[in-house]
């Protein structure tokens, strides 16, 4: 039962000071800001201690006056080190999409509205690990980007995030929490395997065929009857006794169908995502007109950067249930 309590939602909230996600800028108040010795303060705190006790019992003034000198610098040093972290606002930027397995770019907006540097500013994503230290100038914006590993496909959100500091003289650490309700796209990791030829199903065929057209020249042909005159190649008939017609290629695009029901020998909804958001790439690249067909949504063939966006977040966020 003790463990569940200090487990539960509300308990964490009364201590990070916070309710998860945080939504806009963030402003570290002074209550958000913890700080405790580092192990180089404790060892400082006992040699003050042992100062302290020896000027005592030998009645050494200057024993005195070193010990309080080092004190008072060691609560000059904590104050400066809350100082280097409250006050600070932060607030979330855009997070592009990316494919399971890379890594997503969150972005942190640290805003030092403050007239003092804020040096050795340490941002650490809590689930990863990512991290960056950043040397804030007096009134800068500075931005933190945190690489963290994109492992399944979805929205990720961006979790806990800990700012920390122990400026100026390492005895003490500082640090703070924040949640920014920022999330990240992850779209199947991609299975590159060529596209279906046309033959093989109805759903996925060539990406470009070869049609009789009007847009470039690729030779020429004995002339036939039924010929236009504007194609008849009359330099060349003027040097010859025969007739010549000019032949064009024009590139007729054939409407590629990318079928959830057209994938063999792939059982694993997963297997068949990742294959499917391989294909939506090769078609893409190729400058086919490419369509979508997943169970319960179909998504008209078109191209273009709109098109397979849509085509990968459909991916990305298909529910077999």
């Amino acid at each position: 039962m003790m463990r569940a309590l200090l487990s539960g939602p509300r308990l964490r909230q009364w201590f990070y000071g916070f309710a998860p996600p945080e939504r806009g800028t963030v402003v570290l108040g002074h209550r958000r800001v913890y700080i405790v010795p580092t192990r180089l303060g404790w060892i400082f705190a006992v040699t003050v201690a042992t100062l302290l006790v020896g000027s005592i019992n030998y009645a050494l003034q200057l024993g005195f006056v070193l010990t309080f000198v080092l004190a008072g610098t060691g609560i000059a040093g904590m104050v400066h080190t809350t100082r280097n972290l409250a006050r600070l606002a932060v607030s979330a930027g855009r997070a592009e999409a990316v494919f399971a397995g890379e890594a997503a770019q969150f972005r942190l907006l640290l805003d030092n509205r403050a007239r003092h540097d804020r040096p050795a500013v340490l941002v650490r994503h809590s689930g990863s690990g990512a991290q960056v230290v950043l040397d804030l100038a007096a009134g800068a914006l500075v931005e933190a980007v945190l690489a963290v590993p994109a492992q399944r496909r979805g929205w990720m959100p961006l979790g806990r995030v800990m700012l920390e500091t122990r400026f100026p003289l390492g005895l003490f650490r500082a640090w703070s929490y924040v949640e920014p309700d920022v999330r990240c796209l992850v779209y199947p990791r991609p299975e590159y395997t060529p596209l279906p030829p046309p033959a093989a199903a109805g759903t996925a065929g060539a990406s470009r065929a070869q049609a009789l057209g009007n847009d470039d020249f690729s030779g020429l042909r004995t002339y036939q009857l039924s010929d236009s005159p504007r194609h008849v190649a009359w330099k060349a008939a003027a040097r010859s006794d025969d007739m010549l017609t000019k032949q064009f290629s024009g590139a007729a695009g054939v409407e590629l169908w990318l079928d959830w029901a057209g994938i063999a020998g792939a059982p694993d909804l997963e297997q068949r995502l990742s294959r499917l958001a391989g294909w939506v790439l090769a078609a893409e690249r190729a400058g086919a007109a490419y369509g979508l067909r997943l169970p319960g949504m179909e998504l008209a063939p078109d191209r273009g950067e709109a098109h397979l966006s849509a085509c990968l977040q459909a991916l990305a966020l298909y529910s077999a249930a």
